[in-house]
């Protein structure tokens, strides 16, 4: 099984490979350091006209890369922390998300911005947020965040899932990359073989999946978990731990794409489980799960389902690894917050 490292790099060769139009441009892109995290490694070797390191000017070099993709070109962004995706927020949300608005659809902006989110590595306050909501919900700006989780042929991966933003898509797209997930196996029905995976009708070709898994042989679930990213890997471990160690069964819902959001999936879910339990590492206030509850009581009511979120301490994040622990949500916070639910 390869890793989510494994596959995002391998679909940005792949990417390079099929189109003479697609470039990157990023800060330390180029071999031997290959970027940050090593997903960039090998591209500028193989294509070297093609990677343009930059000065660390966010802003700036997200301005050129805009420029590129309205004039043809299909560029790749490399923000090496998401924490530096402040810097743009002019770029993205002034420009990018509303040019082809502006134009009346003359123009396309095939722009991928992709960087690293999330904590647990001690990294400190400004290298460890989970920032994308404050890009949610911004018309014309596509939000995309892989889980280490494919279809049973391999598709919906998230090597896919970038390959088909940097090529199929032609509108801006955030690829949301957890820093604890890029080693994280890629897993499907066939390597999960205690869970059963479903995918919603509506996640076919180019939409990017939204998957649920419930425990294969348990009965009826009496619990929603909805989550994201690394948030999903833990839920899926708290989903065992609450058939095993305490009876509780629960369908885990993970959606791959933030914005624009397809919510039927949880709907569906809540719909027979009556009960929602949203997880998140941002922040509590204002964060995707209080858009989640809030649009699934819309849909279903709160007379008969009970709703519960959890997310990260309203905290900056600690560089010690027991403060920061202690800040984020765990497994062992998830199953709490599950058994707070149990009727």
């Amino acid at each position: 099984m390869p890793t989510v490292l494994e596959s995002l790099n391998s679909a940005l060769h792949q990417a390079f490979t099929d189109n003479v139009n697609v470039y990157l441009l990023g800060e330390d892109v180029l071999d031997p350091y290959g970027g940050a995290f090593k997903v960039t490694r090998g591209l500028s070797t193989r294509f070297p006209d093609r990677v343009l390191t930059t000065p660390i000017s966010e802003a700036g070099f997200v301005g050129v890369a805009t420029g590129m993709a309205l004039r043809g070109l299909r560029p790749v962004v490399e923000i090496m922390f998401g924490d530096f995706t402040s810097l743009i927020a002019d770029q993205v949300i002034n420009h990018i998300a509303k040019f082809r608005w502006m134009y009346n659809d003359q123009v396309t902006l095939p722009i991928v911005i992709r960087t690293p989110m999330g904590g647990r590595r001690g990294y400190g306050p400004t290298h460890s947020q989970t920032l994308e909501k404050l890009y949610l919900g911004i018309p014309g700006l596509r939000v995309v965040a892989p889980a280490a989780l494919s279809r049973t042929d391999g598709s919906g991966s998230p090597g896919e899932l970038l390959y088909q933003s940097i090529l199929e898509s032609e509108g801006p797209t955030l690829f949301i990359e957890n820093k604890l997930q890029y080693l994280l196996p890629i897993q499907s029905q066939l390597d999960l073989k205690d869970f059963m995976i479903t995918l919603d009708p509506a996640s076919q070709g180019s939409i990017p999946p939204t998957y649920t898994l419930s425990i294969r042989g348990a009965p009826p679930a009496t619990l929603t978990i909805a989550a994201y990213g690394y948030m999903a890997e833990l839920s899926r471990q708290a989903v065992t731990r609450l058939a095993y160690e305490h009876e509780i069964f629960a369908e885990l819902v993970v959606p791959t794409q933030l914005s624009p959001f397809m919510v039927e999936p949880i709907i569906s879910s809540v719909s027979h489980t009556d009960a929602l339990l949203t997880v998140e590492e941002g922040t509590f206030t204002l964060g995707w799960g209080a858009e989640v509850l809030a649009r699934v009581a819309e849909t279903l009511g709160s007379h008969s389902v009970k709703y519960q979120r959890l997310a990260a301490k309203e905290v900056p994040t600690p560089a010690s690894g027991p403060l920061e622990a202690e800040a984020l949500p765990g497994v062992d916070d998830i199953i709490q917050s599950a058994l707070q639910m149990k009727p």
